[in-house]
């Protein structure tokens, strides 16, 4: 009976579900297992269920995983039926209220935590800083990396930064982790954090509000477009990071960033011209293109 379903539900998923390339880990059969196990009351990430073993389920929880199937064809991310998403190899909770943490954005984290590896040489207790924070992953693989740091994390939005905690707690490491609600530093404008950063890290909406509405229906009706807006050039944000961050920075801190398709060159110009970023170097992906920056401060020009 289940190897039947299974064959049925595997079909439905191959057929009607669009995968999207930006969550290259989901396929029809790791969507499946996510699901099984989430209807199992097991809930995984499809990263986190492809190697686990795929209990019995009673009719019960048939029934839920064809209404789960369902949601997922007609649109609903996995994340958000599983309440599950992997980064970095890190379980973490999602909902809708923030964005989904994407497997592009790893190419930023893996260089934040090469980074921290560096500072953890030199400083006993790295304080560190995650801003649009979103899920908290980020600033979550900061802290289960370094386990000897501090993380200051912080989100415009109210419910991205319930979330953020909720991962905090879910990990054991909300004591060393504080997440607060502003827009972008102003959660921060205290003396205990000026100027004490050893790093920033940040994945800021970069899509221009034009293109917002192009993209693909389930992200656009599903994910907040808060997380994707970064006004009418996709820039506004960054342009502010770069400015804005030295203030928080020690003086030879680091700052790390991710950049949309095509704005690194720029990004990388502006940095090395108006400010006084030293050892700016691009983050390149598989395909050759800059998806991100990592630089030393050097203080404001």
């Amino acid at each position: 009976m289940e190897e039947k379903l299974s064959r049925e539900l595997l079909s439905v998923l191959d057929r009607d579900v669009d995968f999207l390339p930006d969550k290259p880990e989901e396929t029809a059969e790791s969507t499946l297992a996510a699901l099984w196990l989430t209807a199992a009351g097991e809930p995984t990430s499809a990263a986190g269920a492809v190697e686990r073993q795929l209990p019995a389920l009673d009719r019960r929880q048939q029934d839920e995983l064809r209404a789960m199937v369902r949601r997922r064809v007609a649109g609903t991310p996995l994340a958000h039926i599983t309440g599950r998403q992997q980064f970095m190899g890190i379980e973490l909770l999602t909902t809708a209220e923030a964005l989904i943490p994407r497997k592009e954005t790893e190419l930023l984290g893996r260089a934040a935590v090469r980074q921290l590896e560096k500072i953890e040489q030199r400083v006993d207790h790295p304080v560190v800083m995650d801003v649009c924070t979103g899920a908290g992953n980020l600033a979550v693989a900061m802290a289960l990396h370094c386990p000897s740091c501090r993380v200051h994390a912080a989100d415009l939005s109210e419910d991205a930064v319930a979330l953020a905690q909720k991962n905090f707690v879910f990990h054991g490491i909300d004591g060393r982790c504080r997440v607060c609600t502003g827009d972008l530093f102003a959660a921060f404008d205290d003396r205990d954090v000026m100027g004490k950063m050893d790093l920033i890290t940040c994945n800021p909406p970069y899509i221009s509000t034009a293109r917002v509405g192009e993209m693909d229906h389930e992200i656009h009706d599903h994910e907040p477009s808060l997380a994707f807006d970064g006004g009418a050039f996709g820039i506004k944000i960054l342009h502010r990071l770069i400015k804005e961050a030295p203030r928080y920075l020690k003086e030879s801190g680091w700052l790390a960033f991710e950049v949309g398709l095509g704005q690194g060159e720029a990004m990388i110009k502006r940095m090395r011209k108006k400010y006084s970023y030293t050892e700016v170097s691009p983050l390149v992906d598989g395909n050759g293109e800059i998806r991100g920056i990592i630089a030393r401060n050097g203080g404001a020009k």
